[in-house]
C-alpha cells in the first residue's frame, strides 16, 4: 500500500515586475498599476500621509500633549527638514543604480515621506526664520496641498490602461520589456503606464 505525500514545494520565483507572484504587498495594494508608475503613486500616498502626519505630530508639540518634543543635539533644534534632505539624499544616490520594481516601490515612499518633510517646512526655507505657526507659515500649507493636488491629478489624468501582458515580459533587474505578452501592442514593444 502506498503511503500519501504531501506535494513537493516549489520555490516563487520573483514575478516580472520583481514583486513575489502573489505575496508583494504592491501588488495587493495597487493592482493593475503598472511598475514603472507603482513608485509615483507610493511617492503621492507617502507624501500625502507624512505632511498630515507631521502637522498632526508639530501641532501636538506645540500643545506640549503626551508629553512630546522637539529633537535636539547639543541644545539646537533639528528641524524636520534636515531629516527629509537626507532621506532625499540617499533616494537619489540610491536611484543611481538600476532596481527591480519592489525596490523602485520602496524608493518611491522613501522619496514622498522625505518630500513631505522638507515641503513642510518650506516657509522656514524660504524666509530663513522659524515661521512654522505664524501666518508666513501657511506658504508651506499651501504648497503641499498644491503638490497633493497637482500630483494626485497628474496621476489620475495620465493614467494608463492597466499593467498589461507586455509587463509580464518585463526583466526584473532592468525594467527592459519584451513586448511579446499577453495584451501586448502586438508585438511593436510599446509600453503602458
Amino acid at each position: 500500500m502506498t503511503s500519501w505525500k504531501p506535494p513537493a514545494r516549489t520555490h516563487r520565483a520573483d514575478g516580472p515586475d520583481g514583486d513575489r507572484s502573489t505575496g508583494s504587498p504592491w501588488l495587493r495594494l495597487l493592482p493593475g498599476i503598472s511598475p514603472e508608475r507603482r513608485g509615483f503613486v507610493l511617492a503621492w500616498w507617502a507624501f500625502t500621509l507624512t505632511f498630515g502626519g507631521l502637522r498632526l505630530l508639530t501641532w501636538l508639540v506645540h500643545i506640549d500633549a503626551a508629553g512630546l518634543g522637539d529633537v535636539e543635539a547639543g541644545g539646537v533644534h533639528i528641524h524636520h527638514y534636515v531629516w527629509g534632505i537626507l532621506l532625499l539624499a540617499a533616494v537619489a544616490a540610491a536611484g543611481l543604480v538600476a532596481h527591480s520594481a519592489r525596490w523602485r516601490a520602496w524608493m518611491g515612499l522613501a522619496y514622498g515621506t522625505g518630500l513631505a518633510l522638507v515641503v513642510d517646512e518650506a516657509a522656514l526655507l524660504i524666509s530663513l526664520e522659524d515661521v512654522y505657526w505664524d501666518s508666513v507659515g501657511g506658504v508651506s500649507i499651501a504648497l503641499a496641498i498644491s503638490l497633493i493636488g497637482v500630483a494626485g491629478s497628474a496621476l489620475a489624468l495620465t493614467r494608463g490602461r492597466a499593467a498589461s501582458g507586455a509587463d509580464a515580459g518585463t526583466d526584473a533587474g532592468t525594467g527592459a520589456g519584451t513586448g511579446a505578452g499577453k495584451g501586448s501592442d502586438a508585438g511593436t514593444g510599446a509600453r503602458r503606464a
